[in-house]
Parts: C-alpha cells; sequence; structure tokens
C-alpha cells in the first residue's frame, strides 16, 4: 500500500494466480513489482495469490475500479498482453459461483462480489479491467517462463499508464519477441 494521501476514486489493483503453477504467478509477480513504483494514494495494490474469496470481500469496501493482474490463455503468443474490459453492467450468472477458496477465476470473484453487493447493499467497482499475460505453461512448478517473465515490466508500464490516463496506448501488446 502506499502511505501517501488519497485522492481520486479509489483503485485496486489485485494480483491474482498460484506461484507453484508456473506462469499462473504472472498476476502476482506483476503485482509485486507494481506495489514497489510510486502510485497515488487512491491506489491499492494487492497479491491476492488464490484467494478469491478474500478479493470479493475487499471489494465490498468500496472501490470505483478494479485491475485484475492474471495469466490469461487466449491462444496467442506467450508473453502476449491483453487488456479486457469486463462487462460491469451485465446480467449475473443465475447459478451460484463455485466457492473453492484455492482457485477462483476472475468471474467467480464477480459472480460472488454480485452476491454479496445484493445481500449487503454494497456496490461493486464500476469499472473491471482485467490485464492478462498470455502464459507458456501452467504446470506444476516456481518460476516463470522467460516470454511470461520478460512481459511483467511491460505490464508494469501498462498498468501505469492505464492507470494515469485512463486508456492504454495498447490493447494487445506481444512481448515475446523481445523476451527471446
Amino acid at each position: 500500500m502506499n502511505p501517501s494521501p488519497q485522492s481520486g476514486p479509489r483503485t485496486l489493483v489485485a494480483g491474482v494466480g498460484n506461484i507453484f503453477l508456473g506462469d499462473d504467478a504472472f498476476g502476482v509477480e506483476t503485482a509485486r513489482r507494481l506495489a514497489e513504483r510510486d502510485l497515488p494514494g487512491h491506489i491499492e495494490v494487492v497479491d491476492i495469490g488464490v484467494r478469491g474469496v478474500h478479493l470479493a470481500y475487499q471489494l465490498l469496501d468500496g472501490y470505483d475500479t478494479l485491475v485484475l493482474v492474471d495469466a490469461t490463455a487466449r491462444g496467442e503468443v506467450p508473453g502476449t498482453l491483453y487488456v479486457i474490459e469486463h462487462d460491469a453492467g451485465g446480467s449475473p450468472s443465475p447459478a451460484a459461483p463455485t466457492l473453492d477458496g484455492h482457485r477462483m477465476t476472475p468471474d467467480a470473484v464477480l459472480a460472488l462480489l454480485g452476491i454479496l453487493c445484493a445481500g449487503t447493499g454494497g456496490v461493486p467497482p464500476r469499472r473491471v479491467l482485467v490485464i492478462g499475460c498470455e502464459p507458456a505453461s501452467v504446470a506444476e512448478g516456481i518460476g516463470l517462463s522467460a516470454p511470461v517473465s520478460g512481459a511483467v515490466p511491460e505490464a508494469v508500464r501498462l498498468i501505469e499508464e492505464l492507470l494515469r490516463d485512463g486508456e492504454p496506448s495498447v490493447v494487445q501488446a506481444s512481448t515475446a519477441e523481445a523476451a527471446t
């Protein structure tokens, strides 16, 4: 967390993923590096890891924007970064989210948040973005692959730009060439 005074709408940047599954740790590592940066006081960076239920409850504290950082397999070259705008106004799923304290997808976290907000009168974030990175491997093992490791500094830059300007200059960027 940044100790500077809070000003502006609250933003939560949450790194999610499992450090024991290779590139799934992308979000955790990116959040760790981003937390070392000098950010305005209204921006909070947290390493959520695999604690999706914890994230849903934390969001009840009231945030205008949520930026989820996670490994995101979409079929591109490993190390490719994505900016995905989540449809926060979409209708909630009629089925209850699967609650697995050790493995909740961002969609399950947001579904749980919707249920919690309905029950408490809370308000979900107005805007939800996912900063994703194409993984090379999410097999058991500790450590990021070279392409995903090379994408982390670019993801930090992209998130800082997004938080500063509101819109990133790229929607999809491949860092695979730079990482090899």
